[in-house]
């Protein structure tokens, strides 16, 4: 699949994200306002004690504005998970097209990259789990379809790096997104800018347990 399809891939499950659909640019710009605040309440206080009103008095907007685009706090926190998962994708996107990577380490090493930055640099990132949001559609009773992140960096990995594609680079794919966002969440508990001890081990964990089935470009 073409790399810039992980941007235009993610899925939506769950309630609509929005009661207005954002035609207007000036309509995404007040989502969007919106979310930034919902991501700077949830980093100083967690997502739990969240609510509608705290959202639109850092916004400096009315109760009734946030309704009118979120419903509940609910879908508001989905809203802000899914701008963050899609800002993720997008990032991966840029990382590869910068970096040009030979290997297909090398394009991981730009997914763990954008990953590691997101939690360092995204508003509200910390508190969201990657593999939760990605898992939502399955655990619904969709399964894993092709939208499925994994799913789609394994097909990139099939098709620039010459991986065998198949059922089985797709589970591994899972596996190594799984360790990924265990370490490197564990990285970011305490320290803001990311404890580097997890960081870099879960860089050897998934180098590792990849390179053993399709060789590590290291020793090419």
């Amino acid at each position: 699949m073409p790399i810039n399809d992980l941007v235009t891939g993610q899925s939506q499950s769950g309630a609509p994200l929005v009661r207005t659909e954002p035609i207007q640019e000036r309509s995404a710009a007040r989502i969007d306002a919106l979310l930034d605040a919902a991501a700077e309440v949830v980093d100083e206080i967690g997502f739990d004690r969240l609510t509608t009103a705290m959202v639109a008095e850092r916004a400096d907007a009315s109760i009734g504005t946030v309704y009118r685009y979120f419903p509940d706090r609910i879908v508001l926190l989905q809203a802000l998970r899914d701008r963050a998962l899609q800002r993720y994708r997008a990032a991966v996107v840029e990382a590869i097209h910068e970096a040009s990577p030979e290997h297909w380490w090398d394009a991981m090493e730009c997914a763990i990259d954008a990953f590691v930055e997101m939690f360092r640099s995204e508003p509200g990132f910390r508190i969201i789990r990657f593999t939760d949001a990605e898992r939502q559609s399955a655990s619904a009773g969709a399964g894993f379809g092709e939208d499925f992140f994994a799913h789609q960096f394994a097909n990139i990995l099939a098709e620039e790096f010459g991986l065998p594609a198949g059922d089985q680079l797709n589970f591994r794919l899972e596996v190594a997104v799984e360790i990924a966002d265990s370490l490197i969440t564990r990285a970011f508990l305490i320290d803001p800018r990311g404890d580097e001890a997890f960081i870099e081990e879960a860089r050897v964990v998934i180098r590792e347990y990849l390179a053993k089935r399709y060789g590590d470009g290291s020793t090419d």
